[in-house]
């Protein structure tokens, strides 16, 4: 919902950081949609046309060069020659994936170089390829990075990438394999999975996107405007094999419905496992492609999520 403020004409988000208005002058609206119809314009603070998590305007242009050129080493001369404060990019950075713009790129490079000597080309020519002046420092980067020198490492690299939905940012991890998270930006949530995941995967998280990134971004965006009702990016979800079992349900749950926990357990013959089944669903780490948020209480309750119940709800909103 969005709060709009009859003595000044502007609405907001609930979490606008400007002066608080008096209660009396205050009318709520659902969506940004039904404020705009009511003839009150957009607060220019905390912008609630803006898709949450999407990259603002000014920075649009930088993340395409980013993406056309990923083998390219950026400097702070670069941004002010394409009319940008390093300053303002290293604090969206910051906030946005909790590194800077250029630790950003040297990272997404490095991974990039990583993928491409594991294909079999020559340290050399992928250390030149990727901006590096010798192949020391070319080795260098790959120590301070991987801990170990580019010919001798077995980490893969796995792409980590942000995603902008209506319900939020969302962070999506793949390798050429197929993806393995897809979380809601959610740090308390979010932080311990990856970390996880790069431990049992032995998997360098690199900032970036491959093909799997690719069809996921399309597949999501099609989702949400109601033009798909499932996914068909590759899965390669780590579970033990009742945790496999429980998500492979999941994705059995026909688009615009829901069961309850138990008749998932009764699904997979395990009818006394509620529990465990309950617990299964909370520890999937793929949010939507394998839609746990189709499940809820046996009383229709929506009931937890990790997401947060209020994203289940319009999740089931869109899908209903």
């Amino acid at each position: 919902f969005v709060t709009a403020v009859r003595t000044t004409g502007i609405f907001c988000r609930a979490s606008c950081t400007a002066r608080k208005p008096k209660a009396q002058n205050i009318e709520f609206y659902p969506t940004a949609t039904e404020a705009e119809h009511a003839g009150y314009r957009a607060c220019k603070r905390c912008r609630p046309l803006d898709t949450p998590g999407q990259e603002p305007d000014w920075l649009t242009p930088l993340l395409a060069r980013l993406d056309e050129e990923p083998t390219r080493r950026w400097t702070d001369a670069d941004l002010r020659e394409a009319g940008l404060h390093p300053d303002r990019v290293r604090r969206w950075f910051k906030t946005t994936h909790g590194t800077t713009f250029h630790a950003f790129a040297r990272a997404r490079r490095l991974g990039l170089a990583l993928h491409r000597v594991q294909d079999g080309l020559p340290v050399a020519r992928v250390a030149f390829e990727h901006g590096y002046e010798s192949l020391s420092g070319f080795n260098a980067a790959f120590r301070e990075l991987l801990g170990a020198a580019p010919t001798s490492t077995t980490a893969i690299p796995l792409f980590v990438q942000r995603l902008a939905t209506p319900l939020g940012p969302m962070v999506a991890a793949a390798s050429d394999d197929g993806l393995y998270l897809l979380e809601f930006a959610e740090p308390e949530r979010l932080e311990p999975q990856v970390r996880r995941l790069g431990r049992r995967l032995e998997a360098q998280l690199v900032p970036g996107t491959n093909e799997i990134l690719t069809i996921l971004a399309s597949e999501l965006g099609e989702y949400f405007e109601a033009k798909i009702q499932s996914f068909s990016v590759p899965l390669c979800p780590l579970g033990t094999p009742f945790q496999l079992q429980v998500w492979k349900q999941l994705r059995q749950i026909p688009y615009g419905t829901t069961c309850s926990y138990r008749d998932l357990a009764a699904a997979i013959g395990r009818p006394t496992a509620v529990r465990a089944v309950a617990g299964s669903n909370g520890d999937n780490r793929m949010a939507i492609v394998i839609p746990c948020h189709r499940v809820i209480g046996a009383d229709g309750s929506p009931t937890g999520y990790g997401g947060g119940v209020w994203r289940k709800q319009r999740l089931l909103e869109l899908e209903g």
